[in-house]
């Protein structure tokens, strides 16, 4: 069953193309946390909100010929963009399935290894994907989540215009029930579903140099949430329109530095 609820971030072109964007971006801290499990051959993963690509050529990799993989997404129009890259790239160990993450129907205690990424800060009800992560993992199997949390999310020098889209994607989050600082409570989250053996470690980019797509994450969540925040009146569309240039134009000086999200990398382990 597919629940109602909306992804923080909304589904359209742009916010696909982020996404794969991102997935090349984080290649090297989705490799470093999979080493933690070690060998993964011929073993069984799941891999929630795939979205357009997810961490999917990374996990084939490392399972191999005679292991599976299963990505799970509840957009209709990812999932077909995750299945073509699957095909693109002769991922034929791979299998993207539309379902919720809270629900998936795949079978319990089967996986050695279940795992997420920034899913848990965009969407209501976070503990519920938890749950559901647990209950997939087999006993002894590993969890494992890459979650986001604004705390440290800064620029300098600073800007009217990031304060000011900083506040009302804040408040929309607010009203929609989504956490925003998600990140912090993973490592809780995760014991509290009944992990062992908890590890957490976390992630921050500074970026100074200007062009880096990294720099723009506030002005692309901000673009994919502009309706949305228009309608809830949170904002004017003139206001939005002029802050967003504004800020744009401020992320594009190579004077401004970005501080990015405190990134939380926690995992666990099912009890045998």
């Amino acid at each position: 069953m597919i629940t109602e609820d909306q992804y923080f971030l909304g589904y359209r072109s742009a916010e696909w193309q982020r996404l794969r964007e991102q997935a090349e971006d984080f290649e090297p801290e989705a490799a470093w946390l999979f080493d933690q499990f070690g060998r993964l051959d011929g073993k069984s993963v799941v891999e929630l909100g795939v979205g357009p690509r997810g961490c999917l050529d990374e996990l084939a990799a490392r399972v191999g010929p005679d292991g599976t993989v299963i990505g799970v997404e509840r957009d209709a129009e990812s999932v077909e963009l995750a299945r073509k890259f699957v095909v693109d790239r002769t991922l034929d160990n791979v299998d993207v399935r539309h379902g919720d993450a809270r629900a998936t129907g795949l079978p319990g205690d089967s996986f050695d290894l279940v795992t997420e990424r920034l899913i848990l800060h965009n969407v209501p009800r976070p503990e519920e994907i938890v749950a559901e992560a647990v209950r997939l993992a087999r006993p002894g199997g590993w969890v494992a989540f890459h979650e986001g949390d604004r705390v440290g999310q800064v620029c300098d020098p600073p800007a009217e215009s990031w304060d000011r889209l900083m506040e009302v994607t804040q408040r929309y989050a607010d009203r929609n029930h989504i956490n925003v600082f998600m990140g912090r409570r993973l490592p809780g989250l995760l014991r509290r579903a009944g992990l062992v053996d908890v590890r957490v470690r976390p992630v921050l980019y500074i970026d100074h140099e200007a062009g880096h797509p990294r720099r723009l994450v506030l002005a692309d969540f901000a673009e994919n949430l502009r309706d949305r925040l228009i309608a809830s009146e949170l904002i004017t569309r003139e206001e939005f329109d002029e802050l967003h240039a504004a800020l744009s134009r401020h992320l594009a000086d190579p004077g401004t530095t970005v501080v990015s999200h405190l990134y939380v990398q926690a995992w666990g382990r099912k009890p045998e």
